[in-house]
């Protein structure tokens, strides 16, 4: 039991360094690259012993009610984000974002936001997706964030939403692609 707990200690302190330092929790969804010989060495680099890929760890299961449940409907319909149905899984300053993007295409002068945000704006291979796609998340008090990972047609994509609690109930607070580089909350729809 101690030796469980003090596991699971380890996970979440790791988890939370990975998260907090962006670019840093590429390590939870997969190995960084080789590093480089200080080039003292002339040598052929020794070959790798050859061993199966390891399995991905099944996913745990996902609980009503916590951030990832909030995300996840996201990644079962294409396009849900800019359902104004949706607005109540929202609050400042994406809702701000949807809420102008909703009158811009309204008003018929054009779309503002791509219909695939949730997918990073890539090509939309749900099966692809389904059979790569990671979720983590991490709670710090009232304040969360979900990170997503997927890979489509070779390419690695990480997306990280941020909610926050509002009313005992998780709100969506903004979208960042950690691969694109856009957020949500950086959109103009004027």
């Amino acid at each position: 039991m101690l030796r469980r707990l003090a596991f699971a200690l380890a996970g979440a302190s790791m988890l939370a360094a990975g998260l907090n330092g962006g670019a840093c929790a590429q390590g939870l969804f997969g190995s960084p690259p080789p590093k480089a010989s200080s080039g003292g060495d002339t040598s052929p680099p020794a070959a790798a012993p050859e061993t199966k890929p390891a399995e991905p760890a099944p996913a745990a299961p996902v609980l009503p009610g916590s951030p990832t449940a909030v995300v996840k409907p996201f990644y079962e319909h294409l396009g849900l984000e800019l359902d104004p149905a949706q607005r109540k899984n929202f609050i400042d300053p994406a809702k701000s974002v949807l809420d102008k993007s909703d009158a811009l295409r309204a008003s018929g002068q054009g779309e503002c936001l791509d219909p695939n945000m949730a997918f990073d704006n890539a090509d939309y291979d749900k099966l692809a997706i389904d059979k790569s796609l990671r979720t983590i998340e991490a709670v710090n008090g009232g304040e969360a964030k979900v990170v997503v990972a997927f890979v489509v047609e070779g390419h690695q994509h990480r997306l990280e939403w941020k909610l926050r609690k509002v009313g005992g109930a998780w709100k969506i607070a903004d979208l960042l692609s950690v691969t694109g580089e856009w957020a949500l909350s950086q959109y103009q729809c004027e």
